[in-house]
């Protein structure tokens, strides 16, 4: 008897450890969430206003409009990307998308391969190389967005990157950033002229090798990174459901953010490329949308249902 009750004390105290451990754990966990949520939903809000400002500036330098667009997904990707992969992690996958975006942008520049003949304005502000500062930032924001929700798609969130995925989801990021790219390029290139194309093309200015260029500059991004994964961080943080939709709605207000174009009153009707081809401003706008619905939207719609379809496996408390 005496050492059936001694087993039964130890098995109750032990219980009432475990459980002061996991409400520990939980309002840790709940006051470090919450900070993260109220930074994330800030930097969302930021990115919704330079959409805005793209269409109604309102006297705000255009400086100051592609920088709400670049700066925000960044400062994002880095404690997002940190909660998952951990900060040493994030940090390879900065310097990965920088030292690769920046080579291929600074070899594309000068010789044409293997986006296509174009140069950098002075809109998007300071250049390192001949290649704008906040170009590079934009590599690692929505660079970030495109892996993480094909990380979702591609499933098994909860599971280290081994196996056909360490190939398949560099290439299911590989589209959903080159969609990205698909649908913005004719308005920053042939508009608002942060770049030019200097023998034009035909998707409103735009060639068709600079789609082939951002396939072939985001996938060595995407497998070296996968690569890296592989090797040195096996196994991922599991994240509560907040995490994936935050970075889902960044990336589905990019999306959203071409369809405000359709709002705008642009000053001419026609613009010229570098060809002195003439296009309808009103085209490209509608065609960017269109592109961006049926490309980013289909992405963004894709990811949601993967995200509802997580509900199954991920308990953690919802806080927001």
């Amino acid at each position: 008897m005496a050492l059936f009750s001694k087993r039964v004390n130890f098995s109750v105290e032990q219980h009432r450890v475990s459980v002061l451990l996991r409400l520990n754990r939980d309002l840790a966990y709940k006051f470090l969430s919450t900070k993260q949520a109220a930074l994330f939903w800030l930097l969302l809000w930021l990115y919704a206003v330079a959409r805005i400002l793209q269409v109604f500036p309102a006297g705000t330098p255009m400086l100051i409009v592609v920088a709400l667009h670049v700066i925000p997904p960044a400062l994002f990707a880095f404690p997002h990307g940190a909660a998952r992969y951990g900060q040493r992690s994030i940090i390879a996958f900065f310097t990965i998308t920088l030292l690769v975006g920046g080579t291929m942008e600074n070899i594309g520049i000068r010789t044409g391969f293997p986006f296509g003949r174009y140069y950098f304005t002075d809109v998007m502000g300071p250049k390192l190389f001949g290649v704008p500062v906040l170009l590079s930032l934009a590599y690692v924001g929505m660079g970030y967005l495109s892996w993480t929700l094909a990380s979702l798609l591609i499933g098994r969130t909860e599971n280290p990157l081994t196996g056909f995925r360490v190939t398949a989801l560099p290439l299911l990021a590989s589209c959903l950033m080159v969609a990205w790219d698909f649908a913005m390029d004719p308005v920053w290139s042939t508009i608002v002229h942060a770049w030019i194309w200097t023998e034009g093309g035909p998707y409103f200015g735009v060639p068709l090798s600079n789609f082939l260029g951002w396939c072939l500059t985001v996938y060595l991004i995407y497998q070296s990174f996968a690569l890296y994964l592989r090797v040195w961080a096996p196994q991922p943080n599991q994240l509560p459901l907040r995490y994936w939709k935050i970075a889902l709605l960044f990336y589905a207000l990019s999306a959203a953010g071409n369809f405000l174009l359709l709002l705008g009153h642009p000053a001419a009707s026609t613009i010229s490329d570098a060809t002195h081809m003439l296009w309808k401003v009103t085209d490209i706008t509608r065609h960017c949308a269109l592109i961006s619905l049926l490309t980013m939207g289909t992405f963004a719609l894709s990811a949601w249902v993967r995200v509802n379809e997580l509900k199954h496996i991920v308990n953690e408390p919802e806080l927001c």
